[in-house]
């Protein structure tokens, strides 16, 4: 199909105020009010982050903007607090794509897809995820979009799903525990015994997260963390309306304010299968409720019947899809 000559497609980094409005602009009217972001988000979402090669094209037709894409991969920095955070250095990702409405159906989208995948292939990449990076928009395609097809005729293969959940925390029911008392914010000075406990326990993608919140100045104390043995041996991430991470990443509309977010629980290998999962768990969503926090998320998972435990519900389910070059 050959495009209208008055559509215009200008790079989208360097990421200033214009691009991430008109991204945002795309995207709110190609997804709709309960998935709507603010160009905030797409600032913090376009930030350099360590590792990372980002690319990306904005379509405007005259002065509209009318579609984009993100896309990035990783490089091979020995600056990296780990081999490889997706697990292979020929992994590449479409971070976000929208069309307007109005403008679908004239072969923008295929256009799109066609420069991002011809530029992440000229890096090297095999496998291309929709969604799911580093710093991402959302671990896949939403089911609501009904967009499937368009992804499967590019031949992406669907792996499955990948839920969103939540849970009024006005009706949380705390644990009855008394190993509550292991668990405490992390504090400040206690940075670097905190990047210990991920070396030792989680040394990838965990691990890179927290030093990009580490070189960006993100807050600390929004980690809650677990004390056995006078050692550090459990975490769980926890996203307030005040925290640097923007809450739209989330897609909470509809949800009760204010608003929080439950993110990566995780304890050590040796204290595994003895209950303090649940104990972190627990620590978070009470400090969450104590803050007023009515809607609260818990993003990106599939252990529907652990968070279960906790009253969290199924919210938003995403198609997992993936492109692989090797096949």
């Amino acid at each position: 199909m050959m495009l209208d000559p008055h559509y215009r497609f200008e790079d989208f980094f360097p990421a200033g105020d214009e691009a991430c409005e008109a991204a945002a602009l795309v995207w709110n009217q190609a997804c709709g009010p309960k998935l709507s972001i603010t160009s905030a988000f797409v600032h913090y979402n376009t930030r350099p982050i360590s590792g990372i090669q980002p690319h990306g094209q904005i379509v405007y037709h005259g002065e509209d903007p009318v579609g984009f894409i993100l896309a990035s991969y990783e490089v091979d920095n020995p600056a990296n607090p780990a081999p490889s955070m997706s697990g292979s250095l020929h992994t590449g990702w479409f971070d976000a794509m929208a069309v307007h409405p109005k403008y679908q159906g004239r072969g923008i989208g295929s256009e799109l897809v066609n420069w991002a995948q011809g530029w992440l292939v000229s890096k090297g990449c095999k496998i291309i995820h929709l969604g799911g990076s580093l710093r991402p928009f959302m671990p896949g395609l939403p089911a609501e979009l009904g967009s499937l097809d368009f992804f499967m005729k590019r031949g992406f293969k669907d792996r499955g799903f990948a839920w969103d959940l939540c849970h009024d925390l006005q009706n949380y029911q705390p644990r009855q525990d008394g190993r509550l008392e292991l668990t405490r914010p992390l504090e400040p000075e206690q940075e670097e015994l905190f990047r210990r406990f991920l070396k030792r326990e989680f040394p990838d993608r965990w691990l890179f997260e927290f030093e990009e919140s580490a070189r960006t100045g993100e807050r600390l104390t929004d980690y809650q963390v677990l004390w056995v043995g006078g050692e550090m041996n459990g975490m769980v991430i926890l996203t307030f309306e005040d925290s640097m991470r923007p809450l739209d990443r989330y897609y909470m509309h509809g949800l009760p304010r204010p608003w929080g977010q439950l993110g990566t629980v995780g304890v050590s290998k040796s204290l595994r299968g003895q209950g303090y999962g649940a104990v972190i768990m627990d620590s978070g969503l009470r400090r969450l409720a104590a803050q007023g926090v009515r809607g609260c998320v818990i993003d990106w998972t599939g252990l529907l019947d652990f968070y279960g435990k906790f009253g969290f519900k199924p919210y938003r389910q995403y198609h997992v899809l993936v492109k692989d070059f090797n096949q």
